[in-house]
């Protein structure tokens, strides 16, 4: 039976069989060293006065290795396993194309991603991407626990969410679709049968940024519920989501954060402020101003972080009272602060990882805002006839999945947190 390295440690004077790639090999005259890796991390073996036939080996070479677990005062894990046969179960044909036996990634980021499925036997790489999945699964969880129901939407659409150029065109059996830019549409109109409903998926934007922020394609971690008061139900819901997916890959990912070096956490309450106070405090405190009615940019957001950070602790902040102008069109306007609305967004350690808010339920509201933002309200029924039977006060958000894995690991490009980057350069691997 097949043994995970992890696991050798508990068959100590067991005869144990082994099974992953060559993580490195050491041949001295007298005896070899093989750190074998599989998915659960690596442990070292010693062939020395081998009763069997070595083959010739070397790394990245797929191997099942049989040996006995016995304790050592040498191997750094307290053991090791004395080999008693190699038989080699996938070959090397090539020079490997990226090293990935040192402890750091040696390569340029772009090469990294061009061999993205090699690079990624990393175990600094990979660890990324065993975190991000206890993202999503803190995500999934934390919404089925509280009444969520698992939706899955259209991503070929008969019109954008936001509106604009930002789309990516398709024929659709000669008729113009689009690439999904968002299930927002979808997300909303199943309020209306499940109350509550939640999604992760791929998202598309045409847009051609090529910055360390952004990407073509991303995944979008949504939820939308019925019967809230105001935004503030959808802020305290991801409060506990993300106090939730904290502690779950805390619990479950030491060895991961470990290896790349970073520490998670949150201090349960995160801190809230209005538009007008974030331009008022970058202003005063850092020499940074904005024209009324504007959201920040980068440099603001990182600025922000900072001063909150300082003040707080906290390195989460919500920013609350976006302008109309800012806000898409199925935005709640926010009766008491005229010309607001009750969208928000959630900035991490400088960076915007989530925009939600209040939507329209009204139906008749929904029409005069569509024209308000010239749009005609008839390219939308398939959308806005939902609101004509009886919908609840709701609201919701999108949480990009790369970003809240670049921010809550330090890593310096959102490529580096996405697993096979669509950008305007890259379409392959």
């Amino acid at each position: 039976m097949r043994v995970l390295c992890k696991d050798a440690i508990n068959h100590i004077g067991e005869e144990i069989s082994l099974e992953g790639w060559i993580h490195n090999v050491r041949e001295m005259p007298e005896f070899s060293f093989v750190v074998l890796r599989d998915r659960s991390g690596s442990v070292q073996g010693i062939i020395e006065n081998p009763q069997f036939e070595v083959p010739k080996l070397c790394n990245e070479m797929v191997i099942r290795m049989k040996g006995n677990s016995v304790k050592s005062n040498i191997a750094k894990a307290g053991f090791e396993i004395k080999v008693t046969g190699i038989e080699v179960l996938g070959s090397v044909e090539d020079e490997l194309p990226t090293q990935i036996n040192k402890k750091n990634p040696v390569e340029h980021l772009e090469r990294l991603l061009d061999y993205r499925y090699f690079s990624l036997r990393h175990p600094k790489l990979s660890a990324i991407f065993k975190i991000q999945a206890m993202i999503c699964q803190g995500f999934r969880e934390y919404l089925a626990s509280q009444s969520f129901t698992e939706i899955h939407t259209p991503k070929i659409v008969a019109s954008g969410t936001e509106g604009g150029a930002n789309l990516f065109k398709v024929d659709y059996f000669g008729r113009p679709a689009y690439l999904a830019q968002s299930p927002q549409f979808y997300k909303q109109m199943m309020v209306g049968a499940f109350e509550r409903v939640y999604e992760v998926a791929p998202v598309f934007r045409a847009e051609p940024h090529n910055t360390s922020r952004h990407v073509n394609e991303y995944t979008s971690l949504d939820f939308e519920m019925g019967f809230i008061k105001n935004e503030n139900d959808i802020m305290d819901m991801e409060e506990g989501l993300l106090n939730y997916t904290v502690g779950l890959v805390n619990e479950n990912c030491k060895p991961e954060l470990d290896v790349i070096g970073a520490k998670v956490e949150l201090n349960n309450k995160i801190p809230m402020l209005r538009m007008t106070e974030v331009h008022e405090i970058l202003s005063k405190k850092y020499n940074i101003s904005y024209a009324e009615g504007f959201d920040i940019d980068p440099e603001g957001e990182r600025s922000i972080c900072d001063y909150m950070l300082k003040e707080t602790g906290c390195e989460f902040v919500f920013i609350t009272g976006y302008p109309i102008a800012s806000r898409p069109m199925y935005t709640y306007p926010d009766p008491d602060h005229p010309g607001d609305t009750r969208g928000f967004d959630l900035i991490y350690r400088g960076m915007e990882i989530t925009t939600g808010g209040q939507r329209i339920h009204d139906f008749k509201m929904l029409i005069e805002n569509l024209k308000k933002f010239n749009c005609n309200p008839d390219l939308f029924t398939f959308y806005t006839d939902v609101f004509k039977y009886g919908m609840p006060p709701h609201g919701g958000l999108a949480i990009g999945l790369e970003r809240i894995t670049c921010q809550m690991l330090g890593l310096k490009n959102i490529r580096e947190g996405t697993l096979f980057p669509r950008d305007l350069d890259r379409l392959t691997p």
